[in-house]
C-alpha cells in the first residue's frame, strides 16, 4: 500500500492532471510515458 509522502505526491500529480482537464486515468498514463520519453531524450 502506498502511504505517506509518496502517496502525497502521487494525489499531486493526479490533482494536476485533472484540474488540467485530464481524468481518464489511460489519458494520465499516455501524457506521463509522453513526458518521460521527453525527458530522456533530453538527458541524452
Amino acid at each position: 500500500m502506498v502511504t505517506g509522502e509518496l502517496k502525497r505526491q502521487i494525489d499531486s500529480v493526479w490533482n494536476d492532471f485533472w484540474s488540467g482537464g485530464i481524468s481518464n486515468p489511460l489519458e494520465v498514463m499516455e501524457q506521463l510515458t509522453y513526458l518521460l520519453f521527453i525527458k530522456a531524450l533530453d538527458e541524452q
